[in-house]
């Protein structure tokens, strides 16, 4: 259960005396909602409490100053820092010496620091080397005396929904082919997780979202982001806006004290990632000349564009943006639609809508791509204490998917206008063999951007050719149910099971452009599994899902092929009994498979190793597993608290030759490999492997290793036998 949204944080906080003008289905809805936002609030004020009571002994004020990662002072007391925008060359940003850079001082206790969270990625390319996105390790020589760097934004994120940051960004005067950001945050207090868009204009660049932060001295953390693919926009002054809606009061005190810098450099790295694009086309609700937010917010908006495409186009890869909120949030475990009155009678009405998604991409009406959304768990997610100090995979990072639109070539160069769509789906039927279809619509809320990188030829050129061929059967959809009651007759066990396929393929014969003449095809073949067991009355709730894909594009001079598998499985229930004791438990385990080659819009993270162990031709492979449980209890009386959390991550990113496989690790080649494990907020073992040399780990400050094969597949899991 998270309290992301907005509308969960007032449901939380509605009085009884509102309840008696509901109905009896509305009154039941809405005490679920309480009972969730209650159940969020709780866990927050006992993790406070915890840290509160193990930091002081006395009531003595503490005094402090707080230092992060080296970048900037920043006083969390005084939240009046200015938001700036300068260009400047600053001293190395040593991203060796963060966590000892991250100090707080403390009359009361002057042993306790910031706690710094992370979430374990691949790394990226810096001037000198590969560097962990962390910001904790890097390899490679010391950096130059100076970096070129653009402070971007250092602003302060309180009572901001519908107050975006807005700056003003102009390029730096040095040579540079590749940028990197390096996004800091500290806080303390209490706060819900918040997600976070930036955007050049009107548009999104990036999309993360922020970890829950703790009582004094509170949290703090570091992402790294390879932002080369948008060469186009940091080559020329752009308007920077930031989203980060927050929300500060006497019970929600956390503010984001934010600071974001750009690192420029040059290098003359060679992978197979396709050379930053000649344009990027937004499609977006377009309201940067506004200083306001571009998403689309589904399903109360349209999230359609209308434009004129360029002529001389030769390749063009849309993107998309998406991802769930509020009664949307955890959409993999959703119930089927005929099931969302199941329980009303017992713990409220469930969302619904089934528990798949179809995020699509439609050119003039006509589907053109589609992405199967990976299953993000924010760090508020199912029971917080599963994410401290581990972030959920890609909760620092929501990924894009590419989609390879150049098939629509002849018809987009035609100098007509052309609509493009995005479109969220989920299924709907009566729960009876061959009844389920696709939606045109999904519950409240998702946030959706797309933008369309484009290659062009010399502006004479008119690239034609023949129309795509589309080739597009329904999905194949598969649903079955099973429902039983206690005695009594009240429904006490729900078993769904949701299965779909879907094959897509579109294809132009013959494409003419400037300098080649050939057929362009792009194909999608996609699986779903999600096996789903809502029991206890509606209280308890089992998912066990798996998502996997691939897309491929062939054109004339290059190829694209991407493989992926999201596999999750989530166990989680809670509890008030008639004495209002409170129990909340989980088991959460999520992997993330890919496996990449050759012209990705997006960076692969071989850049970061090119000329040492990777090279042209080399795909890359990332496999990852974080598992974890965590429980809360509370008396009735709010006397008695108790509450844990342990989670462990195994990451592996390495390359290997031919064909992408998410099977083929044994003749894989290793590049990075970290293994963590948290137990209560705190990292008790940390194994890390840098182009395998031992790297520092975080417990005792000693390199430490896994006594395997060197390979680092050691411990992890083979998703073909889960």
């Amino acid at each position: 259960m998270t309290m992301a949204s907005f509308t969960l944080e007032k449901a939380a906080i509605l009085s009884v005396e509102n309840q008696e003008s509901l109905g009896p289905s509305q009154r039941t809805t809405q005490r679920r909602r309480i009972l969730q936002g209650l159940v969020a609030l709780v866990i927050l004020s006992f993790l406070s409490f915890l840290i509160i009571a193990t930091a002081f002994s006395g009531c003595s004020a503490p005094t402090f100053s707080l230092r992060t990662h080296g970048i900037f002072q920043v006083n969390p007391a005084e939240h009046n820092l200015r938001s700036q925008t300068i260009n400047s060359r600053s001293p190395a940003l040593d991203l060796r010496n963060a966590d000892a850079a991250t100090s707080t001082t403390s009359t009361a206790a002057a042993e306790r620091t910031v706690l710094k969270t992370f979430e374990v990625d691949q790394p990226v390319l810096m001037p000198d080397g590969p560097a962990e996105s962390d910001g904790s390790t890097r390899s490679g020589k010391d950096y130059s005396p100076e970096l070129c760097t653009v402070l971007l934004m250092r602003h302060d994120f309180a009572w901001s929904y519908g107050v975006p940051f807005v700056g003003d960004y102009s390029p730096p005067d040095c040579k540079f082919n590749r940028v990197v950001l390096n996004f800091s945050v500290v806080s303390e207090g209490r706060q819900y997780d918040r997600l976070a868009i930036m955007y050049f204009g009107d548009t999104e660049v990036w999309r993360t979202s922020t970890a829950e932060p703790t009582a004094h001295p509170g949290i703090s953390w570091i992402y790294l982001k390879d932002m080369t693919q948008y060469l186009y926009f940091w080559r020329s002054p752009q308007k920077i806006i930031f989203d980060l809606g927050n929300l500060i009061n006497d019970k929600y005190t956390g503010i984001f004290n934010t600071t974001m810098t750009a690192i420029f450099f040059h290098s003359d790295i060679e992978t197979d990632q396709a050379p930053p694009s000649d344009l990027i086309i937004p499609i977006s609700a377009r309201q940067g000349a506004n200083n306001s937010v571009s998403q689309f917010t589904l399903p109360t908006q349209n999230a359609t564009n209308t434009i004129s495409f360029p002529r001389n186009a030769r390749r063009a890869i849309f993107s998309v943006s998406a991802n769930g909120q509020a009664s949307e949030e955890f959409w993999w475990s959703n119930v089927p639609e005929t099931d969302v009155s199941t329980f009303s009678a017992t713990a409220g009405e469930l969302p619904g809508l089934s528990p798949f998604r179809e995020v699509q991409v439609l050119i003039d009406g006509q589907l053109a791509g589609v992405q199967w959304p990976f299953p993000v768990i924010f760090t508020g997610g199912v029971v917080p204490s599963l994410h401290r100090p581990i972030v959920g995979i890609e909760a620092f990072d929501l990924r894009e998917h590419e989609i390879d639109i150049t098939p629509f070539l002849p018809l987009l160069c035609d100098g007509k206008q052309h609509t493009f769509t995005i479109r969220v789906a989920g299924l709907n039927g009566t729960g009876k063999a061959g009844s389920t279809s696709l939606t045109e619509t999904v519950n409240e809320s998702w946030y959706v951007t797309g933008k369309i990188f484009v290659w062009l030829d010399d502006p004479s050129s008119i690239t034609i050719g023949e129309p795509p061929s589309i080739l597009d059967d329904p999905p194949a959809i598969h649903t079955r149910r099973s429902l039983t009651r206690a005695a009594n007759g009240t429904n006490q066990t729900l078993n769904y099971i949701t299965r779909v396929s879907r094959s897509f393929k579109i294809t132009s014969r013959n494409i003419r452009s400037q300098h080649q003449s050939a057929p362009v095809t792009w194909t999608q073949d996609l699986t779903y599994v999600n096996n789903g067991l809502v029991s206890a009355f509606g209280y308890s709730q089992l998912n066990d899902v798996r998502i996997a894909g691939e897309d491929q594009s062939l054109l004339p001079d290059s190829r694209y092929l991407a493989r992926y598998s999201y596999p999750l499985f989530a166990n989680q229930s809670y509890a008030v009994s008639p004495q209002g004791n409170l129990s909340i438990w989980a088991h959460v385990k999520q992997g993330k498979e890919v496996a990449v080659s050759g012209a990705s819009v997006f960076p692969s993270g071989l850049e970061a190793f090119a000329g040492r162990k990777s090279e042209k031709g080399q795909t890359a492979m990332l496999r990852t597993t974080k598992e974890g449980t965590a429980e809360f209890r509370q008396t009735g009386d709010g006397t008695q608290s108790t509450g844990w959390g342990d989670a462990s991550q195994v990451f592996w990113f390495g390359t290997g030759k031919g064909r992408p496989g998410l099977d083929q690790l044994g003749g894989a080649e290793e590049l990075y490999y970290r293994s963590v494990k948290a137990v209560n907020g705190s990292v008790v073992e940390d194994v890390k492997r840098m182009e395998g040399r031992d790297e520092q780990g975080a417990v005792g400050g000693t390199s430490s290793t896994s006594g395997g094969d060197g390979k680092g597949t050691d411990g992890i899991v083979s998703y073909v036998e889960w």
